[in-house]
């Protein structure tokens, strides 16, 4: 008995020492590594000159890995091949980097690491080490700085890239479309401002970038641009505000394609307004042809009937000046059909056309076919506007609140191109209480007219415009409750649009301002609000 006792109590004391020992390993982890890593040692030594290594070695005093280094790495100048850098997406205490480039006489480089080198556990960064080395007997010092902002939109791009170009015999306004720039920085993803390091004292063109493809090189189809109106001279004073925006592509057509029985799709670039598509081949007597835009892509439809009996066609596309001739092989394809849909359903708002769209050419309507009643089954009178551009019906007519309309269209209401007619077809759509909307009363304050005035949502895209020619009082009537931001282009050249810049024709933008804070439109309620713009 004594002895069973004795060996209970052993074996309770055992299970006591081993939770007890288990609780004591969970609490004593430890606090938390928040120190950045250190560099003990670099060779060659940072900012060596007569610099003539193939290989670079930064040593830590622990593990660190590197985070997104693709995005973060920035060598200015830039070189023609990629540095090859180890550990990448493992831990080391030394960060190995091989030249592959041969490098360019009396050159101070930057590599510039970002925020990219963390250490293995916690992710702590070390924030934008730069390794700077010349390949001449001076480290270059001098620097130019400023601020990106972005010329429509309320905040900038992330990672924009910010460049400087040598004024020199071989520089040129192309230069920027084929050749990387002797210095460049990068804005990150941290900061909406710049400076470039390491810089010799010259004469330079300043370039921004929303560098897409990171290549250094500007392409008008998918980057964004920025620059300083004069070259600049360095050393300088100086901070420098650029504004980036997209250029408005030249007007390009693209080789055509079948994508319907009687369907052809020319792809373009640009302005699409003047547009024309001709035949120059010869053709059946009863040839005819209407064109439609894709109201989603940069396509323009060629619409024929009846269908060709020929392996090709000869195309004229004119645009203003541009002319170009594309030969088509007409191949089989899918007979396209009328179908018809309804832009709005549910809920139309009063400044609302209720739109319907075809999936082929609408070209004919018969408003005899057609009715709109409301909810006590009252006839309401109603004008039918014709989008043949975009291939749709608008139905104008007052609405008034709280009420439902009934469209109805009877058979052959509407014919297409083809001569096909639609089945009946019945929309219903609702009006709200104006006091489910709100409204805005802007007053311009230092305006020079005409201004575009626009309310837009966090993704900058437009949800009410007006512009202000002759007064600059500004309404907006039953908006719906929504935070908005407000903004006023400067029409200068009073074409209701904006018109953004162009580097080749050494054109800024139109300005924008933004009104400071947010609106915060609600249900029911008038605001008055004095917008005061730039000068």
């Amino acid at each position: 008995k004594m002895l069973r006792k004795h060996t209970v109590f052993l074996y309770v004391i055992t299970v006591f020492m081993l939770f007890g020992c288990a609780n004591r390993g969970n609490v004593s982890g430890g606090e938390k590594d928040v120190e950045p890593p250190i560099i003990t040692k670099t060779s060659p030594e940072n900012f060596s000159v007569n610099f003539n290594s193939k290989e670079i070695n930064i040593s830590f005093n622990e593990y660190v890995k590197l985070k997104d280094i693709r995005k973060q790495l920035i060598v200015s100048p830039p070189m023609e091949y990629d540095l090859t850098i180890t550990p990448m997406g493992s831990a080391s205490k030394t960060i190995n980097i091989v030249i592959n480039d041969t490098l360019q006489e009396n050159t101070t480089y930057a590599i510039n690491f970002g925020q990219s080198i963390v250490d293995n556990n916690e992710e702590n960064p070390y924030s934008f080490y730069r390794y700077v080395f010349s390949t001449g007997n001076v480290i270059d010092s001098l620097s130019v700085s400023g601020a990106i902002a972005d010329a429509l939109n309320r905040t900038a791009d992330q990672f924009v890239s910010v460049m400087l170009y040598p004024i020199d015999s071989t520089f040129k306004d192309s230069t920027i479309y084929k050749t990387k720039p002797k210095y460049i920085t990068n804005t990150l993803d941290s900061t909406t401002t710049f400076k470039i390091e390491n810089i010799k004292e010259g004469r330079y063109r300043l370039i921004a970038l929303k560098d897409e493809n990171s290549n250094y090189t500007y392409e008008p189809k998918f980057d964004k641009i920025g620059f300083h109106e004069s070259d600049i001279t360095v050393p300088t004073d100086s901070t420098f505000n650029i504004n980036l925006f997209k250029e408005e592509l030249n007007f390009k057509v693209f080789r055509p394609s079948q994508i319907g029985e009687q369907r052809i799709v020319f792809p373009y670039q640009g302005d699409f307004k003047d547009m024309q598509i001709e035949v120059i081949s010869r053709l059946p007597e009863t040839f005819a042809s209407v064109t439609t835009k894709d109201p989603e892509t940069d396509s323009m439809y060629y619409w024929y009937k009846p269908k060709l009996e020929m392996d090709s066609v000869i195309f004229v596309v004119k645009h203003n000046a541009y002319r170009d001739t594309l030969v088509h092989r007409i191949n089989s394809a899918t007979k396209d059909s009328l179908t018809i849909s309804a832009l709005q359903s549910g809920s139309l708002n009063f400044y609302e056309d209720f739109t319907i769209e075809g999936s082929t050419p609408m070209v004919a309507y018969d408003q005899s076919k057609m009715n709109i009643i409301d909810k006590d089954s009252v006839m309401v009178p109603f004008e039918v506007v014709r989008d043949s551009l975009f291939n749709r019906y608008l139905f104008e007519f007052d609405k008034t609140e709280e009420q439902k309309y009934t469209i109805k269209l009877l058979p052959e209401a509407i014919t297409d191109f083809f001569g096909t007619t639609n089945d009946t077809l019945i929309y219903s759509i609702n009006t709200r209480l104006k006091s489910n909307y709100g409204n805005i009363r802007i007053n311009l304050q230092n305006a020079t007219l005409p201004v575009i005035v626009q309310l837009v949502d966090d993704r900058n895209e437009v949800k009410y415009q007006r512009i202000a020619t002759t007064s600059p009082v500004v309404d907006f009537n039953d908006l719906q409750p929504r935070t908005y931001y407000l903004r006023a282009i400067y029409d200068v050249n009073d074409n209701s649009k904006y018109d953004t810049g162009s580097y080749l024709l050494k054109q800024q933008p139109e300005r924008v301002s933004y009104l400071a804070e947010p609106i915060e439109v609600r249900a029911n309620f008038d605001f008055i609000i004095d917008f005061r713009l730039l000068d």
